[in-house]
């Protein structure tokens, strides 16, 4: 059997750039054994810049411009982590984020492009929106068009701060948009200096026609001294309206690098032909955030796109110990500008050229840069042996990889088989056993509420998935009604070195000591191992006056759930890289959020549990059994997380999904299908999934009020009612 390699460095790509990305599909086709891999990025896709101007145009959807960097993770096998680097010490190794600790490593590159913010410039924060960051960019955008739409042009003049090419392809898209969709635009581009910057005088004179041609004013010689709610106040006092001000005005580096001791030319972090920083063997730096020592060149995607090979090596030379190659940057390259419409314009050398094909040509490049990211090829699963025992491929279940989360839980049908073998003692201080959410122990004059859980990794990311399974595991407790009290942490790390031990369990204790001590509880101790994979698990403790169970609802209950079904099926849909990364990092997002004020509010439910590895109809299916009741779920008014029926609807299920359908199958009334998706969800086992509570029918509206003003997405789903212990959707 081949020995399981132990990670020993540490790799983080700061930034989700051109060159990272290009680096990451490489990694994928050809890992380095023993390195842990890990990309920061304040979001979960990455914008082509190529095709930003097409995108405000009209031409491409968001979809098509963006790199999906949560899919790439996974392909690459690499963490990644959705946070924003607000510093970086190159002697200490260490990388500062803004919403966690500091993260140490061996090797790192930076690549996190450029900023159109011009914090110096007065009032741009308050009234006015860089072109980059894309999101912000794209969501002021996409609500100003849509005004204008709806209004016929009522929506305003438009104001760009900047006449370098990304300013003018930007001005020349939101006027072939805002003409598109009312019929006309008023658009204004602003330039300090006296000319269009960046290029040749003859590519000058061609844009500044595209510009007259497509409506857009141009200003040159003209500066600004502030934003106002109105538009910018020129030097000379003169007010130019806008109701939409975008500053597009040139490379401007990230704030933070200036706190940093990196060597800085005009803010961007110097480099010499290997991409190393200059003084700094183990930090790199590429694409527009570098400054090339031994070949300055201005700022453009081509040099980022040309880095990749390099980087790619050097980063794994730097991490085996071999010679480094050297970055060769080619004098000039072929520009292609967009001119709004599907035209472009093409400089080379000092010349433009222009034709009727260039769009296409430019199409063509762009979607075949952005096509290697959307069109990952398929990693081949290990084949089988030839000769197997039977009942193998059985298990197996087609050769699905197996899901992580409550998606790897034993059914539920196979653990009350099991449970029901074991002998009891009958102490007069266990209240309740196995069953229920969590055992109840009597303690003194109160009662202790005590519970285990612990979830196979679905993320690289140790930090979130500790913080995910510390809320899960709370989950029985706050169900229960009681107030955390203690908890015991249970950790399976993979084969690693003694650092990467240190590294890996200060980040995962962090994470879980900020959950629990916000719960109130204490970290007390626990047990460590190294196996083949992440695991994650957490014994917890709380304390109430009187437990809820699951056996105090009632007929003509109210039942309201908190959180959205469909994490398992997105988990499994994300394992095999057909679900979209801001769907999966939005559903980490929520299963990392407690769960106490949830709890707080349906304090006085007369039954409930949390919704997790047995899906809504297996835990329901619990309550009505414990009870002696019915119930009925309304599926119009069930909450689904992003992207959960649709994949539900191709077939996309977890591997727990046929256990807990087997187990507590339910019925379909009003001609509602049994494959319909929202019925398959109610299957689906989720993890730090809601809590469900069945409430008195006059105590409903009040205890959704307030839950709705707390933030909480809870929503009213059915009710019970008598008969036999039966769930029935309709």
């Amino acid at each position: 059997m081949q020995p399981q390699i132990p990670l020993t460095r540490d790799l983080v790509l700061i930034g989700g750039g051109h060159t990272h990305a290009l680096v990451l599909r490489k990694w994928a086709m050809r890992p380095l054994p023993g390195t842990r891999v890990t990309v920061i990025n304040p979001g979960p896709t990455a914008p082509y810049s190529g095709m930003l101007p097409g995108h405000i145009a009209g031409h491409y959807t968001r979809d098509e411009l963006e790199i999906d960097l949560v899919r790439l993770a996974r392909f690459a096998g690499v963490r990644l982590i959705l946070d924003r680097a607000t510093g970086l010490d190159p002697v200490t190794r260490s990388i500062r984020l803004e919403n966690r600790a500091p993260l140490p490593y061996d090797v790192a590159s930076v690549d996190i492009g450029i900023t159109a913010e011009m914090p110096d410039l007065p009032g741009f924060a308050e009234h006015a929106t860089g072109a980059k960051p894309l999101d912000t960019y794209a969501a002021r955008w996409q609500a100003f068009l849509a005004t204008a739409r709806a209004t016929g042009s009522a929506a305003g003049p438009v104001a760009v701060i900047g006449a370098g090419v990304a300013g003018v392809e930007l001005a020349m898209a939101m006027a072939h948009a805002l003409k598109q969709a009312t019929g006309s635009a008023d658009v204004t581009v602003i330039e300090a200096s006296d000319q269009l910057s960046g290029l040749a005088p003859a590519t000058q004179a061609r844009l500044r026609r595209a510009l007259d041609e497509a409506g857009v004013t141009l200003r040159l010689s003209t500066r600004i001294s502030q934003i106002t709610a109105d538009g910018p106040m020129l030097s000379g006092g003169t007010l130019l309206p806008a109701a939409l001000t975008i500053g597009a005005a040139g490379a401007r580096p990230h704030d933070w690098l200036q706190a940093t001791p990196l060597p800085l030319t005009d803010g961007f972090i110097d480099v010499g032909p290997t991409l190393q920083a200059t003084g700094f063997a183990d930090l790199f730096a590429t694409g527009d955030c570098a400054h090339l020592t031994h070949a300055p060149r201005p700022k453009a995607g081509v040099f980022a796109v040309r880095e990749a090979p390099i980087l790619y090596h050097n980063l794994r030379a730097r991490l085996t110990g071999h010679p480094l190659r050297p970055f060769h940057p080619q004098k000039d390259y072929l520009k292609l500008i967009s001119l709004g419409g599907k035209s472009a314009l093409a400089e080379r050398y000092g010349r433009p050229f222009a034709g009727p094909l260039l769009w296409q040509l430019k199409n063509r490049i762009d979607r075949k840069f952005i096509d290697k990211f959307h069109d990952l090829p398929a990693m081949p699963h290990p084949d089988l042996p030839p000769e197997i025992t039977l009942g193998v491929t059985d298990v197996l279940k087609g050769n699905q990889p197996m899901c992580g989360g409550c998606g790897s839980k034993v059914g539920s049908a196979t653990l009350t088989q099991a449970l029901a073998t074991l002998p009891s003692l009958h102490r007069p201080d266990v209240l309740t056993g196995a069953g229920d959410d969590a055992a109840v122990l009597a303690i003194g004059g109160t009662q202790q509420v005590i519970t285990t859980d612990h979830l196979r990794a679905f993320t690289e990311d140790p930090a979130l998935m500790a913080r995910i399974t510390a809320v899960h595991a709370l989950g029985d407790v706050w169900s229960m009604g009681a107030a955390p009290q203690a908890a015991l942490a249970s950790i399976i790390l993979p084969r690693m070195s003694d650092t990467l031990q240190r590294r890996t369990m200060t980040e995962i204790m962090t994470a879980a000591t900020e959950v629990f001590h916000a719960a109130g509880a204490e970290i007390v101790g626990g047990h460590t191992t190294m196996g083949p994979e992440l695991t994650i698990g957490f014994t917890v403790t709380g304390l109430t006056d009187h437990a809820i169970t699951h056996a105090g609802a009632q007929p003509g209950d109210v039942l309201i759930l908190t959180r959205p079904l469909g994490t398992g099926t997105l988990l499994a849909a994300e394992m095999q890289s057909r679900a979209r990364g801001r769907d999966i990092a939005a559903v980490l997002h929520a299963m990392a959020q407690s769960q106490a004020q949830s709890a707080s509010i349906l304090a006085r439910a007369h039954a409930m549990t949390d919704v997790t590895g047995f899906g809504l109809a297996g835990h329901l299916q619990a309550i009505c059994q414990t009870s002696g009741t019915a119930a009925q779920i309304d599926l119009s008014a069930l909450l689904f997380y992003d992207g959960a029926l649709d994949l539900a609807a191709t077939g996309i299920r977890s591997t727990l999904y046929p256990d807990n359908l087997a187990a507590a199958p339910v019925v379909t009334a009003n001609n509602i299908a049994a494959d319909d998706p929202r019925v398959l969800l109610l299957h689906d086992p989720q993890t730090a999934g809601g809590l469900l509570a069945a409430v008195a029918a006059d105590q409903a509206d009040a205890l959704l009020g307030k839950l709705h003003a707390a933030a909480i997405p809870a929503a009213r789903i059915g009710q019970l009612t008598d008969g036999p212990p039966t769930v029935t959707c309709r």
